[in-house]
């Protein structure tokens, strides 16, 4: 059956009660599968397992600068780690901080820091100011507005488009509104889009006119070496086109190898300018007498160039591919034509971002829960878990099973069928 819409209220009853029927089959089978988070897979974490062989002796605890990893010190990363992760964020070492095994923390410890001491040329800190906003491109990461909520920031709504966010929106607040301070920023392979920024959205955002002297670009660049083909979207280096604007102190970049290694045991990184890596590197310094070199060490030892973490990535690619792969046809074979729902097609990251027709998107996550398919809840990839649509739904494909995937991602286009045909039987007998 194709565009629903254009079927007669018996013929979409019929069809209706034919998916109800696979539903409780379904739901008969007491499935228990979990697709709500982008976890990589037991498959994915083996791929690094030989890193945890180093060091194996004294000697090999010993870094390029004659650091005894074992104790003190290193407060803000081994200089051979800077110079590895610093070629894969396109930074000099000089402006680049390593730290502990989450670029989740460095960002909420940042947004932190800006409250209590302020960013490197405030006139006051945040913390002072009556209100502090947040510009939100979305849908978005849930995790970076949760750190928002935490610390009463209040968010604002940017729509994203196919380059990235609506720029035009975000010109006018930031030029118009001082309390606005930061942006939050997925730029390659975004989260759940999988958009990556134009050359054009990139120099706009380096370049733009804001009326807060102490403005911050939050750059997450958490996929950036993370394709699932051999095809790579080309991301425009941001602390470049911001010095070029005559802006180097704006941007903030983070990532982590927490998708590259292991999720709970990898290393991550903050970039920015000379002036607000040196700003940080004091407050860190009483923060902390150092992170833990050792698994810096181990990094670096099993990613020794460029070479290998790309060579590496592409093994988390043949893994991560299939599923993607078998999602998307499923989508295709089971919901094209029908004008009830839109998604994308990522070359890179972690999700799809699923479209329902306006006002469904609760209901679809609900219907697939009670049959044992654990989505992300419905809103949470907007700013205080409102969808002003209720339409998005981020999937993930990373850590099921091929066939556990399989048969997720069916009960799942029966889920969105069913509630867009009581959606469209309802409009046609109130039309």
């Amino acid at each position: 059956m194709h565009d629903f819409a254009s079927n007669s209220i018996q013929d979409l009853q019929e069809y209706m009660s034919q998916l109800r029927k696979k539903y409780d089959e379904f739901k008969a089978k007491g499935l228990s599968y979990n697709m709500s988070r982008g976890k990589p897979c037991t498959e994915q974490l083996d791929l690094s397992m030989k890193m945890l062989d180093y060091p194996n002796s004294s000697d090999s605890c010993i870094s390029v600068d004659g650091t005894d990893c074992r104790n003190y010190g290193g407060v803000d990363g081994l200089p051979e780690v800077k110079e590895l992760f610093s070629q894969m964020l396109e930074v000099s070492t000089n402006e680049i901080i390593i730290g502990g095994n989450s670029s989740l923390n460095l960002m909420h410890d940042t947004i932190a820091r800006a409250i209590i001491h302020g960013v490197y040329g405030s006139e006051l800190t945040w913390g002072k100011l009556p209100k502090v906003k947040f510009l939100c491109p979305s849908p978005g990461y849930d995790r970076h507005f949760a750190i928002c909520e935490l610390f009463d920031i209040e968010m604002i709504n940017i729509d994203m488009n196919s380059d990235g966010p609506d720029m035009e929106a975000v010109e006018k607040y930031v030029r118009e509104d001082e309390s606005i301070k930061g942006i939050w920023c997925i730029p390659k392979y975004s989260n759940p889009d999988g958009i990556t920024y134009s050359d054009e959205v990139v120099d706009r955002l380096a370049s733009m006119v804001t009326k807060a002297k102490d403005f911050r670009i939050f750059w997450d660049n958490a996929y950036v070496v993370h394709h699932l083909s051999d095809k790579h979207d080309q991301l425009k280096n941001i602390l470049e086109a911001c010095k070029a604007a005559g802006n180097p102190d704006r941007v903030f970049i983070f990532t982590s190898t927490s998708k590259l290694s292991f999720s709970g045991a990898g290393i991550s990184m903050f970039a920015a300018s000379e002036n607000n890596i040196n700003y940080t590197r004091k407050q860190i310094s009483v923060q902390t007498i150092g992170p833990d070199k050792i698994n810096q060490l181990r990094h670096v030892h099993f990613f020794k160039s460029m070479q290998d973490i790309e060579q590496h990535m592409k093994k988390h690619a043949s893994i991560l591919k299939p599923k993607f792969d078998i999602v998307l046809n499923v989508l295709e074979s089971e919901l094209s034509g029908k004008n009830i729902a839109w998604w994308n097609r990522p070359n890179g990251g972690y999700f799809i971002s699923f479209n329902t027709m306006d006002g469904c998107a609760k209901a679809v996550v609900a219907m697939a829960a009670e049959a044992g398919i654990t989505l992300t809840a419905a809103g949470a990839t907007f700013p205080y878990g409102k969808d002003p649509r209720d339409r998005n739904i981020r999937l993930a494909p990373s850590y099921p099973s091929l066939d556990e995937l399989k048969t997720a991602i069916e009960v799942f286009c029966i889920c969105v069928q069913l509630v867009s045909l009581e959606k469209i039987i309802n409009q046609k007998n109130i039309g």
